[in-house]
C-alpha cells in the first residue's frame, strides 16, 4: 500500500504533467489537425504546382502531427483516469489481480493501471500491416524475376515507365550520365528484343520466321556480311572464320 506522502507525490507529478499536456496542445493549435487542409498549416494556397516530392513531405509531417496528437490525448486520458484513482483510492492497485503495483513501476510510469507481470505490452504482436498482403515489392516476388528470362517482366515494366521521366538527377548516377533519358536503373538495356538480330528478323505468333523488316541494324548486319564475302573469296579468310 502506498502512504499519504507517497499518494500525494504522484498526485502532484500526474497534476503537473496534465497541465504540460493542456499548454503544449494549446499553444501547437493541436498540432495544427484542426485546420481542414493541409495547405492551411503551411501556408500555401494551392498544391497544384508542388512537386510531388513536396506534396509527399507534407502527406507524411501531416499523418506525424496526427499521430502526435492522438498519442498526448491519449496520455491525457491516461493522467485524467490515474487522477480519479487516487481519488477514490484504487491508485497503486492492479486493475486485472488486486495486487500492490510496485512503487518503482509507478515511478517510471505514474499512469500505470496494472503490475508488471499483467502489463498489456507482455504481449508483443509479431503480425505483418495488412497492406504487405495486397502490395507487391517492384522486384524480388514474381515468378520469373529469379529466372534467365528473356521475355516483359517486371523489371522492363519499370523500365518502360521511367523512359518518361524519374526524380532521379545525374548526381544520383556513380558514373557520368550523359542525358536525362538515361536517368534510371540499366537504361542501356535494349528494349523489347535482346539480341540485335531480333531487329529486323520478324516471326509469325508459332515462332515461324516470316521474312526480314529492314532498318538501321539490317543495313550494318548486310554490310557485314558483304565484306566477310568479299574476303572469303580473296581468299583473306576461311569461311569457318564467320564471328557473327
Amino acid at each position: 500500500m502506498l502512504t499519504t506522502d507517497q499518494l500525494r507525490s504522484f498526485k502532484k507529478i500526474i497534476q503537473n504533467r496534465i497541465n504540460e499536456v493542456k499548454h503544449e496542445l494549446q499553444i501547437n493549435d493541436d498540432f495544427g489537425v484542426s485546420q481542414s487542409f493541409v495547405q492551411h498549416s503551411t501556408g500555401e494556397l494551392s498544391n497544384y504546382d508542388n512537386h510531388p516530392g513536396d506534396t509527399a513531405t507534407e502527406l507524411y509531417e501531416r499523418e506525424k502531427d496526427i499521430s502526435l496528437s492522438e498519442h498526448m490525448k491519449q496520455e491525457l486520458t491516461e493522467l485524467t483516469s490515474a487522477l480519479q484513482r487516487i481519488g477514490s483510492g484504487k491508485y497503486g492497485v492492479c486493475s486485472v489481480c488486486g495486487g500492490d503495483i510496485a512503487v518503482e513501476r509507478l515511478v517510471a510510469i505514474p499512469t500505470a493501471s496494472t503490475c508488471i507481470e499483467h502489463s498489456p505490452s507482455q504481449n508483443t504482436s509479431h503480425d505483418r500491416p495488412a497492406e504487405e498482403s495486397t502490395l507487391n515489392p517492384p522486384f524480388g516476388k514474381y515468378v520469373n524475376d529469379t529466372k534467365d528470362a528473356n521475355f516483359f517482366d517486371a523489371e522492363d515494366s519499370w523500365q518502360r515507365a521511367a523512359r518518361y521521366g524519374t526524380s532521379e538527377t545525374p548526381s544520383d548516377f556513380n558514373e557520368e550520365q550523359m542525358s536525362y533519358d538515361s536517368m534510371y536503373i540499366e537504361s542501356h538495356e535494349p528494349y523489347g528484343y535482346v539480341e540485335e538480330i531480333e531487329t529486323f528478323l520478324s516471326a509469325d505468333l508459332e515462332g515461324k520466321p516470316t521474312g526480314v523488316v529492314p532498318n538501321k541494324t539490317h543495313e550494318h548486319y548486310e554490310a557485314e556480311l558483304d565484306d566477310y564475302e568479299e574476303q572469303v573469296n580473296n581468299g583473306t579468310i576461311e569461311d569457318t572464320d564467320l564471328k557473327f
